[in-house]
């Protein structure tokens, strides 16, 4: 039996032996009033007993427990050790919550908790030098209000975080800000920034050096390509043609890597922005569909599945490269026999935009080769990179001018079956036109 029941006997036991004792000695009637007195007794006592319970229990936190007697002694004992052991349990929380703070402002990066509204729930001392923020006075605030860059808005908005957005930093002129959002939790986003100023320049030392290069190189290797050309056009013996047709090759080569180095040079370009136009999706298409059949040369089924016609706005020239490029590599690593094919389609919801879509039959990517496909000169196979003539840029191309016109490139391969390059146009690019026959 409990202790508490067991105690909690003795009064009412004691009552009715006096009341026993009563009866015997006295009568019934003395019995009766035993009884009423003793239990009243009892009852006026636990009731006093619960009255200082419930006090307790609405006053402070760490109001200390009441004392009692009997049954009410070891009941207010337990809830003293439950209040020791809840203090204990309070004092780890708050240490490790002191920690993670600590921690957390050793970080050099910049860290923001966001709720689903992109409100401030928390930040760190180093978001607070990049962002401007006050910790006393911005918790709670929309952070789209206090960082009011267009580019950063439209990051913000988005709900593909996997590429980090590069910015100007609003606070320290000349500083240069990586931002990265990752969801966590139930609909929350953790923020995180970093000054990249020093690595931004040496990538702008890097990409001035490649761009000078190129311009260098342009010229000599015109001059070279057109003597090679007059050369393989001259009776030669035939001892010098062929390493003549072997020189205007590796000129060719060479001639078509200064040409991407140079388009890569220009899209990375602050001084370059893109010259945007509307035109409508279906031409375009429709001539890389006559570029993909001139370049597969009648070895490969050429397919164009356009569900719906559209008008984009957006570089024309900057897309039809990056487009090119897909279905070439597309072409190049298809054997004879396969098809590719060339689709646009909604992407969903309205807010969604517009895809892009080259599928294959090819030889397919391994799953390890896809997060580097567009790094340069980055190959998934060198040796048969080098016989299809690739120069190792053209999903780079592709990259930079998808950034620049906030699209964004997506792939799924199965080796040996084939790959699907998707592009995700944003949904303020596309106006969708009624379908007209062709």
């Amino acid at each position: 039996m409990s202790p508490v029941v067991v105690s909690g006997l003795v009064a009412p036991a004691a009552v009715l032996a006096v009341a026993a004792l009563a009866w015997i000695t006295l009568g019934a009637t003395a019995a009766v009033v035993v009884l009423v007195v003793g239990g009243g007794a009892v009852v006026a006592r636990h009731l006093r007993e619960l009255d200082r319970l419930a006090r307790w229990a609405g006053s402070d936190l760490d109001a200390p427990v009441p004392e009692g007697r009997g049954p009410w002694r070891i009941a207010y004992s337990a809830l003293h050790r439950r209040g020791r052991t809840r203090s204990a349990r309070q004092r780890d929380l708050a240490q490790t919550i002191e920690r993670f703070a600590s921690a957390a402002e050793a970080i050099p990066d910049g860290m923001i908790v966001l709720d689903a509204s992109h409100r401030i729930r928390w930040s760190n001392a180093r978001a607070h030098a990049h962002f401007g923020l006050d910790p006393a006075r911005d918790v709670g605030a929309p952070l789209a209000n206090l960082v009011r860059q267009p580019e950063f808005l439209r990051y913000l908005d988005q709900r593909e975080f996997s590429e980090a957005l590069v910015i100007d930093s609003q606070r320290a002129p000349g500083s240069t800000l990586s931002i990265q959002i990752v969801p966590f939790g139930v609909d929350e986003r953790l923020l995180i920034s970093r000054d990249i100023t020093r690595v931004e320049a040496v990538a702008r030392m890097r990409r001035d050096f490649i761009a000078n290069v190129s311009h260098e190189l342009k010229t000599p290797l015109t001059v070279v390509s057109g003597f090679l050309e007059t050369l393989q056009d001259a009776e030669l013996p035939p001892r010098a043609k062929r390493p003549v047709d072997l020189m205007s090759e590796q000129a060719r080569s060479m001639e078509r890597l200064v040409d991407d180095l140079l388009t890569l040079s220009s899209l990375e370009s602050e001084q370059n922005p893109p010259q945007e136009v509307r035109f409508d999706v279906l031409p375009l298409l429709q001539e890389l569909a006559a570029g993909a059949a001139t370049l597969s040369c009648g070895r490969h089924t050429i397919e164009v599945d356009v569900r719906d016609p559209a008008i984009v706005t957006a570089s024309r020239a900057e897309l039809a490269s990056a487009f090119g490029n897909l279905v070439s590599n597309a072409i190049r690593y298809t054997p004879a026999g396969g098809t590719v094919t060339l689709a646009w389609r909604r992407a969903g919801a309205p807010a969604d935009g517009a895809l892009f879509e080259v599928t294959d039959t090819g030889i397919g990517i391994a799953a390890e080769h896809l997060p580097r496909l567009t790094e340069r000169f980055y190959r998934v196979d060198r040796s048969r990179s080098r016989e299809t003539g690739g120069t190792g840029l053209g999903l780079a191309i592709v990259k930079h001018v998808l950034m620049r016109h906030e699209a964004a490139l997506a792939v799924t391969s199965v080796p040996g079956a084939g790959s699907t390059f998707t592009v995700r146009i944003p949904a303020r690019r596309v106006e969708w036109t009624p379908a007209t026959s062709t």
